[in-house]
């Protein structure tokens, strides 16, 4: 059963930190959405 045990806390383990690198880099793409520190890299410039 110890096994077990230790298996479920691992997963959930690695579950948390995937949901966290996810929310981390979702975060990260919103941020890149605002901000105009490029405007070459808007395609409707001329």
């Amino acid at each position: 059963m110890a096994f077990i045990n230790q298996a479920v806390t691992v997963l959930q383990t690695l579950v948390i930190a995937l949901g966290a690198g996810l929310a981390v880099w979702g975060v990260v793409n919103l941020m890149e959405g605002y901000g105009n520190d490029n405007p070459g890299a808007n395609a409707y410039v001329r």
